[in-house]
């Protein structure tokens, strides 16, 4: 079983509020959607693994059981072509849960007229492989978002 921690701080708020219907609609996965804290801040590694996927406004890490965890930072931010993003590891690195991936900062992102709400998704999983699915309520970075079975 995999456990997969919250990458920001902020408030979980579940896929379905998330606006952008992709990802309200689960149909890159399962998972939950934490709208951050409006501070600079790093997005974390959810889970031990490798960097298969990295953007400014996204990463995916796979885990040791091959299972993939998606990190979106903020919606439609694919369009701000890395502006108030920075990366911190590369693709391909094994990185260990905790560790920062991105440093960004969710209130320029609403200054860019985008959401700043963040999709965290069980890629290739089925809504009920996923427990403990954290859906609302204030989280902290590390804390448990979802188990995968």
């Amino acid at each position: 079983m995999t456990t997969v921690t919250s990458p920001l701080a902020g408030r979980a708020i579940g896929l379905a509020s998330v606006p952008d219907p992709v990802f309200s609609g689960a149909m890159v996965g399962p998972g939950t959607a934490i709208d951050p804290v409006r501070e600079p801040s790093e997005a974390v590694a959810p889970v031990d693994g490798v960097i298969v996927s990295l953007h400014p406004h996204a990463f995916v890490v796979v885990d040791a059981d091959g299972h993939g965890v998606l990190t979106h930072l903020g919606i439609d931010t694919v369009q701000l072509n890395g502006k108030g993003f920075e990366l911190l590891v590369n693709k391909g690195d094994t990185v260990t849960r905790g560790q920062g991936i991105v440093r960004w900062n969710p209130a320029a992102v609403e200054e860019a007229g985008k959401s700043a709400v963040c999709p965290i998704v069980a890629l290739e999983a089925t809504a009920d492989a996923l427990g403990e699915l954290r859906d609302d309520g204030d989280v902290k970075t590390g804390d448990v978002l979802f188990s995968w079975r």
